[in-house]
C-alpha cells in the first residue's frame, strides 16, 4: 500500500498480485469471513447474555423463543440500524463506547484482585475446565479478528507511519486485558 497509492483494500492487493481472478478470489474469501465474524458476534452475545440472565424467554403466539436465540435475536435487532447509517462517523461513537467499556473491564479486574479481596495470588486448588478451552480459545482469536479493516483503517490514518505503532499498542492492551481476565478468573476459581 505505501508502494502503490491506488491499492485501499484487500481486494486491490489481490488483483496487484493476480489480477483480476485473485481480486474475486480475496473479495470471496473476505466477505465470507466478515459475514462469520458477524455471525460469530452475535453467537457470542447471545450465549454471554444468555448466562447473564438465564431462563429469559418471550411467548409470542404459540411460540416460545427462549436462551441463546432470544438474545442472538435482540442483539441483531439492536445492531441492524448501525448497518442503515448514512453516516459512518456516527459509529465513532460506538467505539468510544467500546474503549470506555474495555476501560471499565480493566479497572473491574484490578479492583476485583487488589481491593475486594480476591487477591492477586489465591491460594485453593487450580484446575483446568478442559471443556471450556475451546470456547477460551475462540474468545481470545476473536480479539484478534479485525484484520479485515485494517487497510481502510491504514488508509484513513493521517500519518501512515504510525500505522505500525499503533498496532503493536493494540495488540499489546488486548493480550493485556485478556491475561488479566484470565488471572482474576483463576484466582477467583481457586479461592472457591
Amino acid at each position: 500500500m505505501d508502494m502503490d497509492p491506488n491499492i485501499k483494500t484487500f481486494a486491490d492487493i489481490g488483483q496487484h498480485a493476480f489480477g483480476s481472478k485473485g481480486r474475486l478470489i480475496v473479495s470471496i474469501i473476505m466477505n465470507v469471513e466478515l459475514y462469520l465474524a458477524v455471525t460469530g458476534f452475535l453467537i457470542l452475545e447471545g450465549d454471554n447474555l444468555n448466562k447473564l440472565l438465564p431462563n429469559s424467554e418471550i411467548h409470542i403466539a404459540n411460540i416460545t423463543i427462549g436462551g441463546t436465540t432470544l438474545f442472538t435475536m435482540v442483539a441483531g435487532l439492536v445492531i441492524l440500524p448501525t448497518v442503515l447509517l448514512q453516516d459512518l462517523s456516527l459509529l465513532s461513537y460506538v467505539s468510544a463506547g467500546g474503549a470506555l467499556a474495555a476501560l471499565i473491564f480493566i479497572f473491574s479486574l484490578l479492583w476485583n484482585g487488589a481491593i475486594d479481596g480476591t487477591g492477586f495470588h489465591g491460594k485453593g486448588r487450580v484446575f483446568v475446565n478442559w471443556s471450556g478451552i475451546p470456547s477460551a480459545v475462540s474468545l481470545y482469536a476473536f480479539c484478534f479478528g479485525a484484520h479485515p479493516i485494517l487497510p481502510t483503517l491504514y488508509n484513513s490514518m493521517k500519518n501512515k507511519s504510525h500505522f505500525s505503532t499503533v498496532s503493536t499498542y493494540v495488540t499489546i492492551s488486548i493480550t493485556t486485558c485478556d491475561l488479566l481476565s484470565l488471572s482474576t478468573s483463576i484466582n477467583t476459581y481457586a479461592t472457591i
